[in-house]
């Protein structure tokens, strides 16, 4: 940026601890109700076909970074997605702008035609900025909440079909079933065993979090939930995630969705669970009904964007 001190460059690994600072004084400031910690930035980064050194943009000043945007490829559905904020007292200096040229120059090289980001509804300057990019809204996913203990739950593995815990060594079953039952989902990028493997191993978590449902010796559905301990400690009350809820298409609308969830719900209640989260796109009509329909209710919503790269 020309008579601007700003350098917009590729992350480097001695960046990291900068990196989350970055993230703890934009949340600090600027409360998203997201919590930030470095095990969970290190993860993050860290994942399977992500190369931060090329896929990861910082904007720094004097030392400290005060931006950033990554761009993750998705060639199996031809888009590219991207995300990043920038620091609450270095907006409206032209840096967002620059790390979006950098992140599109990226996008170009590899022939996807479009990139995607989200943002949350009220975060209205983040939206003004991609109407001035020229983005353009595609639709909303619904962030919903429910306390777990206003509901009647079965006993945790019980429901429609015979239920079990992952084991160890069965990414290729959970990959399999996962891709299956996302297949004909808006925006799902079917997912590899090695991408399954590493998310099963994050911190905190293990493949202990997915519960597979069964008919007749076949795999039919999954439910996997997510317990951050860490963020759980500062909190009055402990909050889970499901993370991922899917159903065979050859088997939904018998109820075995509804089974599932409440099994998944019995389960986080069990490991001393209150409150039970979940992210749902506004368009599929029978998830949102699902989960209306055991209680859960809407607390915020995300907006999605998309502009053409070509």
């Amino acid at each position: 940026m020309a008579g601007r001190p700003y350098i917009i460059r590729n992350y480097s690994s001695n960046d990291f601890d900068k990196y989350v600072q970055l993230h703890v004084e934009s949340e600090q400031l600027e409360p998203s109700g997201r919590f930030i910690s470095a095990k969970g930035l290190s993860d993050n980064i860290g994942r399977p076909n992500f190369a931060p050194e090329t896929d990861l943009y910082v904007a720094e000043l004097s030392g400290k970074l005060v931006g950033c945007l990554s761009v993750t490829l998705e060639p199996g559905i031809q888009r590219a997605l991207l995300d990043g904020l920038v620091h609450p007292h270095h907006r409206h200096k032209g840096i967002a702008t620059e790390l979006f040229s950098s992140s599109l120059q990226c996008v170009r090289k590899s022939s996807i035609p479009s990139v995607q980001t989200s943002v949350l509804e009220t975060n209205a300057s983040a939206k003004g900025l991609l109407n001035h990019l020229t983005f353009t809204f595609i639709r909303y996913f619904l962030e919903m909440r429910l306390d777990i203990n206003s509901i009647r739950l079965p006993t945790a593995g019980q429901g429609a079909g015979n239920s079990r815990r992952l084991k160890q060594g069965e990414e290729n079953l959970l990959t399999e079933i996962q891709n299956r039952c996302f297949t004909d989902t808006w925006g799902f990028n079917p997912n590899t065993e090695e991408e399954i493997a590493y998310r099963l191993n994050m911190h905190g978590r293990s493949p202990d979090d997915v519960i597979l449902t069964y008919l007749d010796d076949l795999p039919v559905g999954y439910c996997w939930t997510i317990i951050n301990s860490e963020e759980n400690e500062k909190k009055e009350k402990s909050k889970g995630l499901i993370h991922m809820l899917g159903v065979d298409p050859y088997y939904r609308q018998q109820e075995i969705g509804k089974a599932i969830l409440l099994n998944g719900l019995a389960d986080l209640k069990a490991k001393g669970v209150d409150i039970a989260e979940l992210t749902v796109d506004s368009h599929n009509l029978a998830a949102c009904s699902l989960y209306e329909s055991v209680g859960f209710e809407v607390y915020a919503k995300t907006e999605w964007f998309e502009k053409s790269v070509k």
